[in-house]
């Protein structure tokens, strides 16, 4: 698909149309037409996601903001945020196209990767849930899982109670390690601050040492110059 096909005008509307209106939006989502629409709107989504999870961690929220690290690292990492979505959704699709036909679906991969590219539209959202420690991220899932069934039944004709049951079980597992994790990060920062704060310090140490001796190095030869002299 040539990119001057691509109404980048009509994303904002794309996006609003998968979160309000996903049982439309799905039935009636092109199954075919290339992978190019929707790797831009992933990665879009994806960067205005980022770009909100950043802002949040800068405000001190969220399980990483209590981690150090200056603004302008947290800014940078923005950079990467577009390559990284832009891989991940097609690792992505690769995952969800397996499960899929597992479940009896006879689309292709490139239909798998169009469902996940545009279910991104739910970034940014579940990055501001994302902020309500442990309940954010188990309430993200469920809003995966429900807009994953919508998808699954729509999209790939499949019965509604075998979705539930596959998503369902799919992401309680995946809300269980994740609230794990969370729990881990938010013990662990303690130390973690304490260690960056001690290498700061050794830094900060180090390099005036380096400066004393560099200061040391000129006056001796200085001293020796004039001596020569």
């Amino acid at each position: 698909m040539d990119s001057k096909e691509i109404n980048f005008a009509a994303i904002p509307k794309t996006a609003l149309n998968v979160v309000t209106k996903p049982s439309e939006f799905f039935q009636s989502m092109p199954k075919a037409g290339g992978f190019l629409e929707p790797l831009v709107f992933a990665v879009i989504m994806g960067l205005i996601g980022g770009c909100i999870q950043v802002v949040i961690n800068i405000l001190g929220f969220g399980p990483y903001a209590t981690y150090g690290g200056s603004i302008s690292f947290r800014l940078g990492s923005i950079v990467f945020m577009p390559i990284a979505f832009a891989i991940g959704s097609f690792i992505g699709a690769a995952i969800l196209f397996v499960i899929w036909k597992l479940m009896g679906s006879q689309e292709n991969y490139e239909t798998a990767y169009r469902c996940g590219a545009y279910l991104t539209a739910l970034v940014p959202i579940t990055a501001v849930i994302g902020v309500v420690p442990y309940a954010g991220g188990i309430t993200n899932m469920v809003i995966y899982t429900f807009y994953l069934v919508t998808a699954s039944v729509r999209v790939h004709n499949l019965p509604s109670p075998k979705a539930w049951l596959v998503f369902g079980i799919i992401g309680a597992i995946i809300a269980i390690i994740g609230v794990s994790g969370e729990y881990r990060i938010r013990h662990a920062a303690p130390e973690i601050n304490k260690w960056l704060k001690m290498s700061e310090e050794m830094r900060k140490e180090y390099q005036d040492k380096a400066k004393d001796m560099q200061k040391s190095a000129d006056e001796m030869r200085e001293q020796a110059q004039e001596e020569n002299e």
